[in-house]
């Protein structure tokens, strides 16, 4: 992230990669079983919606601090998708290729998370140097 504002959550890189890793969720879970789509299939899909809507909700909130607590919403997201796509991995709902694809995008989303939250901190602690000068 660089030193200018950023005046839109959408101009966010993590935010984009999660719009889309949204819209691929969704489509790969058309293909589940009827069955699990008050299951798994709602489960993964409020997940991955849960990411991108995190980002943006903290991005408009009036603190960085609020900001940096609403990233670690969207990385426990993460890692509840993550979990519910090794699910489906086992269930035999996901291809070992549609699983790898899924998990390099969660783990790349997840990065960028931990990265946002780190220059959040960063910027928090030069404005209490700044103040203490």
């Amino acid at each position: 992230m660089t030193r200018e504002k950023i005046r839109s959550y959408q101009e966010l890189v993590a935010w984009r990669k999660a719009m889309a890793l949204v819209t691929e969720i969704y489509q790969i879970t058309k293909q589940f079983p009827q069955e699990e789509l008050f299951g798994l299939t709602s489960q993964m899909r409020r997940a991955a919606v849960s990411i991108p809507s995190n980002i943006a909700e903290g991005h408009d909130r009036a603190s960085s601090g609020e900001f940096r607590q609403f990233l670690g919403h969207a990385r426990g997201s993460v890692a509840e998708l993550e979990t519910q796509i090794l699910l489906s991995l086992n269930l035999s709902y996901l291809s070992e290729t549609e699983t790898a694809r899924l998990l390099e995008s969660v783990k790349e989303i997840g990065k960028l998370l931990n990265g946002l939250m780190a220059a959040m901190k960063n910027r928090n602690r030069e404005a209490a140097m700044r103040g203490r000068k």
